[in-house]
């Protein structure tokens, strides 16, 4: 029992820093304590990944598009708090999918904009590489992998980089929605963002030409940090 119980508190520690990293820990409100969540700023200019990502693109994304799901999520936590209140479930389905989808657009798009950096490309390095490298093959396998998934999603979605605790390993998973087919516990190293929001007013609908100058751009040292807090 002491055994569980520290894994539990370990991994629920581990949960609350990837948030608290990502920006994705609530601020506390009103004085019922009430939590909201809130749009964070980009942690570049607008223009800093030019020319792969437009400044117009990210303002569209960023400004709209994201803050469209914490306006999402914060609303829906609302209306769950309104239906408790009022002993009424009867939109309980509609409410719950709200919640996963709001909640892990906003979460997705957090780690998103870490997943990216200005500059010349760099590559992988350290505890990070040597787990790429065991797990993939190696790092070339590991990119192969991540463009294709991320190419072939199908219809809206997102490539993700997971470290899958169980069994400490590194799994890339195909993400439809923002919700659906993840794996529970997996920890989100790092994402690429599919939907068409995310690319089309620069590369229309060459998604692929979009997942390749994305891979150019990734930036390994957040990754590897990442990875780091989820293997410690």
């Amino acid at each position: 029992m002491v055994r569980e119980t520290s894994r539990r508190e370990v991994l629920g520690s581990l949960a609350l820093g990837v948030l608290a990293a990502a920006g994705l820990v609530p601020r506390r409100v009103g004085a019922a304590g009430a939590a909201a969540y809130e749009l964070p700023p980009l942690p570049y200019a607008y223009n800093a990944l030019e020319p792969t990502l437009s400044e117009q693109l990210l303002r569209v994304h960023h400004d709209r598009h994201h803050a469209g799901y914490v306006n999402g999520l914060n609303k829906t936590l609302a209306a769950l708090e309104k239906a408790r209140d009022a002993g009424d479930f009867s939109a309980i389905r509609t409410l719950s999918r709200n919640l996963a989808f709001h909640a892990s657009g906003h979460i997705l798009h957090n780690l998103y904009w870490q997943s990216m950096r200005p500059g010349r490309e760099v590559q992988p390095r350290g505890a990070l590489r040597q787990a790429l490298e065991r797990q993939f093959g190696s790092v070339d396998k590991f990119k192969a992998h991540f463009a294709a998934a991320a190419k072939t999603v199908e219809g809206s979605g997102w490539a993700a980089l997971v470290h899958e605790p169980l069994g400490n390993r590194l799994l890339v998973l195909q993400v439809q929605n923002h919700q659906n087919l993840a794996i529970w516990g997996s920890v989100p190293l790092l994402v690429c963002d599919v939907w068409e929001h995310a690319y089309y007013l620069r590369y229309a609908n060459n998604r692929g030409a979009y997942v390749d100058a994305f891979c150019k751009i990734i930036d390994w040292e957040a990754v590897g940090k990442r990875y780091a807090a989820a293997t410690r």
